[in-house]
């Protein structure tokens, strides 16, 4: 596809931005539109994933039959059955007369399925037959129907990791991911937010018959180094926000900070050039336990380094030194009234003695310059390299750091408030 066709795609369906990421999957979209396969769409919440469902729509030899969004995440589990698949007369309580499901009335269009990482268990096994047969049953019925629906699918999360918590069934999944479409987050199409933000500031101007807000030249990296968690959404609030509430329009990088909120900013560092990057200056599908492994193996080097720092104190006949250095880093070692200190090849492991208690008057042994530092051998005791016993620590601290208030815990570890949820009970930690 030519950059010329790409361009009247996002004229057509008016997508702004030019990042690369974006622009491959306009391409694979349009590209899979005229057949009937399946699509699963996969991107972070506000990140435009509907758009490109309309895009194969439209492109399609549907376009001229019903198009059906549908947000699994937001119908009760009682009636999503009925919602999609419609039911009979008296099926159950309320059921005062039979009723069209979706699958029925879109026949010959296309159905789209937000947030099907929602979808409960016992729907995911109709939604397969449909998908496998094109045939369904309505509620309260024993008579098959045939549909000839085209489906396409988005989640905001990783269907497989539903699928290894027995969420999600794998066959559903595999059935739905023929053709995997990646929507690139906000944060990783570069200049794209400078351009969002024109449009949305011109759109707002327009709206209540002002001048648009503009930014000056010190604040266009301040927007565009912000992460945004809420991506497009959160972008066109912010120009909403400043185009109400800004009595100067031309902003610079202090006025614009305010709308920025700092807690939003992530805490983890941020891997690039990983696997599942799409242009491969992305982060990719890392996981929550990749980015732990980097922050523990952090931890640890810099505690070597320490241990390194304490052995060359104490070789250099400057006890008092190394005494000095345990005691402002004590909480980096074990509680074990010693500190230990390697000499940086793999063999010999020295201890001394640890620091006297601040809260006690204790004679302390004085030390010439002359008289050598005794390297007393001893066995320490193997330090867990378990992931999961760090990530419980870890948990552990940032509860006790906010007094058990779990929002602002998950903020503070970098993940979603659900996502804690749930590692509180895997770890046995709900009554904490």
């Amino acid at each position: 596809m030519t950059p010329s066709e790409i361009q009247s795609i996002k004229l057509r369906f008016g997508i702004i931005g030019n990042a690369p990421a974006l622009n491959y999957a306009i391409q694979v979209a349009a590209q899979v539109a005229p057949t009937d396969m399946t699509v699963l769409i996969t991107g972070e919440s506000g990140s435009g994933k509907e758009s490109f469902s309309k895009i194969i729509h439209a492109l399609s030899p549907r376009k001229h039959g019903q198009f059906i969004a549908i947000n699994c995440g937001a119908i009760p589990e009682g009636t999503i059955d009925s919602e999609l698949f419609g039911h009979e007369k008296g099926s159950f309580t309320g059921a005062n007369e039979a009723r069209k499901g979706y699958f029925e009335v879109t026949n010959g269009g296309t159905i789209f399925l937000d947030e099907i990482g929602e979808m409960p268990l016992g729907t995911q096994a109709r939604l397969l037959r449909v998908l496998e047969n094109g045939e369904f049953i309505r509620v309260g019925s024993s008579k098959v129907q045939k549909t000839d629906v085209r489906v396409v699918a988005a989640t905001n999360v990783n269907l497989l990791d539903r699928v290894q918590a027995g969420t999600f069934r794998e066959d559903l999944y595999y059935r739905l991911n023929t053709v995997p479409i990646t929507v690139p987050p906000l944060r990783e199409r570069g200049e794209d937010i400078y351009l969002l933000f024109r449009k949305f500031a011109s759109d707002a101007a327009e709206r209540y018959r002002t001048r648009p807000i503009t930014l000056l030249p010190d604040a266009v990296p301040v927007l565009t180094r912000f992460r945004f968690p809420g991506n497009i959404r959160q972008l066109k609030n912010i120009a909403e926000q400043m185009s109400v509430l800004e009595t100067e329009r031309d902003v610079d990088a202090r006025r614009l900070a305010p709308y920025l909120p700092q807690d939003q900013a992530s805490r983890l560092p941020m891997l690039l050039g990983g696997p599942g990057a799409a242009d491969g200056s992305a982060a990719g599908n890392y996981s929550e336990r990749d980015l732990l492994y980097k922050i523990l193996f952090d931890m640890r080097r810099d505690m070597t380094d320490l241990k390194k720092m304490v052995l060359e104190l104490a070789s250099g006949q400057r006890p008092h030194e190394a005494q000095e250095l345990l005691r402002q880093n004590s909480h980096l070692f074990s509680n074990t009234g010693a500190a230990a200190a390697f000499d940086g090849n793999g063999g010999n492991e020295y201890f001394l003695p640890a620091p006297a208690s601040p809260y006690h008057s204790e004679p302390t042994t004085s030390y010439d310059d002359e008289t050598p530092v005794e390297d007393i051998p001893h066995e320490t005791e193997e330090e867990t390299l378990s992931l999961d016993v760090k990530e419980r620590e870890m948990i552990l601290k940032a509860l006790k750091k906010h007094n058990n208030k779990r929002k602002y815990a998950a903020h503070d570890l970098g993940i979603s408030e659900r996502t804690l949820y749930r590692k509180l009970k895997q770890y046995d930690l709900e009554q904490v």
